[in-house]
């Protein structure tokens, strides 16, 4: 089977796929306890006639069953509804997702430059000094929540002043030319990205010392090794060719969290992204807006596991799409 048609048939098995977890999410949205007009209702300046037509506005006074066959029917046309804030949802999260797409593209790419080399030379040099340092980092970072390496960065932030604390950009920001919004840019995102690289980057190294290790004991590295072959030839071509299809696959769900991997890191920071508006919507119990942040998440689940296994198979010739 060719890959496009791979491709193809992929994504037909994915719908019935995005079906049934629209359903379930919808069904346990429904289920909780909160009532998106709860403020509105509490307040004695608003009528029962505004809160009426807010309902209708929502869809709030129809079945659960219609009020899902609506959404889905709309979705299918492009249109995500209107947050319980009266904007657009796909206003509000195409303004996040930018944001949180450009956060988590920094993380991975700064977190594979270091955890491949450093995961190599560790592997490499394997129960010696810097293969120790290496393991205490990467047990340090496994073990360190997101939050709480974000809350220490902030209170070094606060006390050095070196860094800002929280947000994307500075209160003059628009004033600003080009060239120094970069810059304001960047001076930003200096702790979100420090923080989502180091807890990503202990089990990734950790993993590419291990898959390594168990091909670096392999009988035809031995045998590259008995020809006298050069050491690095033995290294990168051979062996760490085979031991980067597991990597691959981590990659993949790397993909897929690209528009939601770093929503607690985003919360403790006040960063502008998709963590922080779905939270929100969780709690009022915007049903559009999260109904929307859950099937992107899916499908951006969906493609990153295709494009892994298309990676695989230009990697590993013996993968076979049949």
């Amino acid at each position: 089977m060719s890959t496009f048609l791979y491709i193809i048939k992929r994504f037909i098995q994915a719908v019935p796929l995005l079906f049934i977890i629209s359903i379930i999410a919808f069904t346990l949205l429904k289920c909780t306890p909160i009532d998106p007009l709860a403020s509105m209702r509490a307040n004695p300046s608003v009528s029962r006639s505004a809160i009426k037509a807010e309902e209708e506005r929502l869809g709030l006074n129809k079945p659960a069953p219609v009020q899902y066959f609506y959404w889905a029917g709309n979705a299918l046309q492009g249109n995500l509804g209107i947050s319980s804030t009266g904007a657009p949802v796909i206003e509000r999260l195409t303004a996040h997702a930018g944001n949180t797409l450009m956060l988590n593209i920094l993380v991975i790419l700064l977190t594979w430059t270091i955890a491949l080399p450093s995961g190599i030379y560790a592997a490499v040099h394997r129960a010696q000094f810097i293969d120790k340092v290496f393991g205490i980092l990467s047990a340090i970072g496994m073990s360190m929540p997101a939050f709480l390496l974000a809350f220490l960065l902030m209170v070094l932030a606060l006390v050095t002043g070196l860094l800002p604390i929280g947000g994307l950009t500075s209160a003059d920001f628009g004033e600003l030319s080009f060239f120094d919004q970069v810059i304001d840019i960047a001076h930003h995102l200096i702790i979100p990205v420090t923080v989502l690289t180091c807890i990503s980057l202990a089990g990734i190294q950790r993993q590419v010392r291990s898959n390594l290790l168990d091909v670096l004991r392999a009988d035809y590295v031995r045998t590259a090794r008995a020809k006298g072959l050069p050491e690095n030839r033995v290294i990168y071509k051979h062996a760490l060719r085979n031991a980067i299809n597991p990597l691959i696959t981590i990659l993949g769900f790397e993909f897929a969290g690209l528009l939601s991997g770093a929503a607690l890191t985003e919360m403790v920071l006040s960063y502008p992204g998709l963590g922080k508006l779905t939270l929100d919507a969780m709690l009022t119990k915007d049903m559009n807006m999260v109904m929307a942040s859950i099937m992107m998440g899916a499908i951006m689940l969906v493609t990153g596991n295709l494009f892994a296994d298309v990676l695989l198979k230009f990697t590993d010739p013996r993968i076979s799409h049949d």
